[in-house]
């Protein structure tokens, strides 16, 4: 998908993957024995990049929303997964070729073929055609491999309408489009099996004698679940809260592809917010966001084959239930200030309603925050409303109390037919069935409890239907059964809270963000620019002496303390090459700011401050240069604040 940067270049990728790997953001792991595919180390910068975001994420979430933050196993026990539905249900579709045993995903397989025909249908076209292809050396092959062949418009417009539902296909589904649209092997043009589900998590065992099967977790939300009762007694019975956990999770993906956006380890960030379903979910800050505005993509125009976004305030869009509640449509604005605070591109930003093939079959609504990258839209946070599943499947699994006790403000009188039965009759007529029957009579409606009521009544006797019984029906006299209508008085209110989970995929944040951030000078476009927000650059200041003289390292190793003790993370770079293009390196790292020292600083104490973006320059007092950059750092000014009270600085920088 063709995609421009932020000075509106057309985007390179390959120019921004070879400046991630030789800037080490990330680099393969295990690359001397040859890599896995799927796992990536993070490099110096990437690691403080992916630091930042995730302070920046606690502070925006958990200490401004007032969350408890756990951290919890990431080893999960078998019967956890089973009762949660992730052993089970956990999977993506692959196919076979039974000849070359090579995998494939199958709704990538579609897609990636499908799009690949469009492409030659644009180039037969005479139309411009934009090439994907990770490695750069292969890209010309890729160009070839393009066959420019016609298609007609009725088969486009197919092709387009199943790519934009393309998530919203079962196995079956995929299977049949396969054959419809005769997909094979792209490689060797060799017929694939029919997909299959593939269970995406990683299994282990757990202590010496492996008779405990286990699985690396596939996100961090069951911990959460698990510990609800203890997270409830510790918010003093408090509700709504909302717990916060950050981690590593696991899933064997089939097909691990485009860099950090498919991979098999990766850090999660979710949130599981509880509260009480009576009253509409309502959130108390919803008034606060009501008005702003979200570009979203609802699940009837995907069905329709389109893709078009609609600017709607969160107001309306929960007013007529486009977005099913106010607290799920609260967390979708949240979501959106701390992407944009970040620094990713607003109109780069869109939520994606789930459709019904891929929204869990508990939820009542999901939304995917996704942003536009080279690789097309990808996924970055998924925020979901799993109503009360999870509580509800582990408490009748284990028997613990995951619910919450109030005592009412107003004791509750609720009238109620009531079931009596004399056990001493009971018993001996019904023997080894009664606990069926008596299973059966507790769970009578009040409605067909009224009805037998007046049966009893009329005819001395009722006849119950049962399964498991012989005939299924079982016939209770008067002298065995009463029914009869009763006020019962409720002083505790008992009840299973639903969850909201906004859930974020940190790694996917990270590359999204520094795509949307690198852009390249112009008449310089074999160096490139990360306009990281300062808050988020990996390094915040770069400390430059104008040479080697002895002179200077006082004052840099001065300043450098200084800047550390005010939480400044800085580097040095006294090497022989021109302070431009050591500023030009540090540029590619995103490093927000550089610190000058020269002769005059010698002389009078005084620094110049460079802005990344702009280059321009300021020249100030010690104490006034670590004041701005402490500022700036924080985002309680801006360069144009700095640059309107400092005195600028004129001399260029020499390359």
């Amino acid at each position: 998908m063709a995609t421009t940067t932020r000075t509106g270049q057309p985007f390179d990728r390959a120019a921004l993957e070879s400046l991630m790997r030789r800037r080490m953001f990330y680099t393969p792991s295990f690359e001397i024995y040859g890599g896995v595919s799927g796992l990536y180390d993070y490099g110096p910068p990437g690691c403080a990049l992916q630091a930042n975001i995730i302070d920046i994420w606690r502070k925006h979430f958990v200490l401004e929303e007032d969350m408890m933050e756990v951290d919890c196993t990431m080893l999960t026990p078998h019967e956890v997964l089973k009762t949660s539905g992730h052993v089970d249900k956990f999977a993506d579709w692959m196919c076979k070729d039974p000849k070359t045993g090579e995998i494939f995903r199958a709704d990538h397989l579609v897609e990636e073929v499908l799009e690949s025909r469009l492409k030659g249908d644009k180039e037969a076209r005479g139309q411009k055609v934009d090439v994907d292809e990770e490695d750069p050396k292969k890209k010309k092959k890729k160009v070839k491999e393009i066959k420019a062949v016609k298609l007609d418009d009725s088969v486009v417009h197919e092709y387009e309408e199943i790519l934009a539902k393309i998530d919203n296909y079962n196995g079956e589904e995929l299977g049949l489009l396969m054959t419809k649209y005769d997909i094979k092997n792209p490689a060797t043009g060799g017929a694939l099996l029919p997909p299959v589900a593939f269970n995406l998590m990683f299994q282990t065992s757990i202590g010496p004698s492996s008779n405990l099967p286990g699985y690396l977790r596939p996100e961090t939300a069951q911990g959460q679940f698990l510990n609800f009762q203890k997270m409830l007694e510790f918010n003093q019975q408090s509700m709504p809260f909302a717990s916060a956990s950050i981690g590593k999770s696991f899933r064997n993906e089939i097909s691990p592809r485009s860099g950090l956006l498919r991979v098999r380890e990766f850090t999660m960030a979710e949130i599981e917010h509880y509260v009480d379903p009576e009253g509409g979910k309502k959130h108390p800050r919803f008034e606060e966001v009501k008005n702003v505005s979200l570009s979203l993509l609802n699940r009837e125009t995907q069905l329709a084959g389109k893709t078009d976004v609609e600017a709607v305030p969160i107001g309306k869009a929960v007013e007529t239930k486009l977005v099913d509640n106010e607290t799920l449509g609260y967390f979708l604005v949240r979501i959106q200030q701390f992407l944009i605070k970040l620094g990713v591109d607003e109109k780069k930003l869109r939520f994606r309603q789930h459709m019904a093939n891929e929204m869990a079959h508990y939820a009542a609504d999901c939304w995917d925050a996704e942003l536009l990258t080279s690789y097309g839209w990808i996924e970055c946070v998924g925020c979901a409303d799993r109503s009360a599943y999870d509580l509800t499947v582990h408490a009748k699994k284990t028997g613990a109390p995951l619910c919450v006790r109030e005592t009412r403000k107003e004791p509750l009188r609720i009238e109620e037919w009531q079931i009596d039965l004399d056990k001493k009759k009971f018993g001996p007529k019904f023997k080894k069935d009664g606990k069926t029957v008596e299973a059966a009579i507790e769970a009578l409606t009040q409605d067909m409890r009224e009805k037998l009521f007046l049966d009893l009544k009329n005819d001395g006797k009722i006849t119950v239907d049962v399964e498991g019984v012989a005939n299924g029906k079982v016939e209770l006299e008067k002298a065995i059964i009463n029914i009869e209508k009763r006020t019962r008085v409720e002083n505790v209110r008992e009840y299973t809270p639903n969850v909201i989970e906004p859930s974020f995929g940190i790694g996917r944040i990270l590359y999204s963000l520094i795509e949307h951030s690198y852009w390249t000078r112009e008449g310089d476009e074999a160096r490139g620019v990360i306009s990281f927000p300062p808050m988020v650059a990996p390094t915040k200041v770069l400390l430059v002496p104008l040479s080697g003289v002895s002179d200077f390292k006082p004052l840099i190793k001065r300043m450098s303390h200084r800047l550390r003790a005010l939480g400044v993370s800085n580097r040095v770079d006294d090497s022989s090459a021109s302070i431009g293009k050591r500023y030009a390196r540090n540029d590619e790292l995103g490093t927000a700011f550089g610190i000058t020292v020269d002769f005059q600083s010698v002389k009078d104490n005084t620094f110049t401050l460079r802005d990344r973006d702009s280059t321009k320059q300021v020249r100030a007092s010690e104490d006034e240069i670590c004041a701005a950059v402490q500022s700036l750092v924080d985002g309680t000014e801006t360069w144009a604040d700095i640059a309107g009270r400092l005195p600028k600085f004129e001399q260029q920088e020499l390359e």
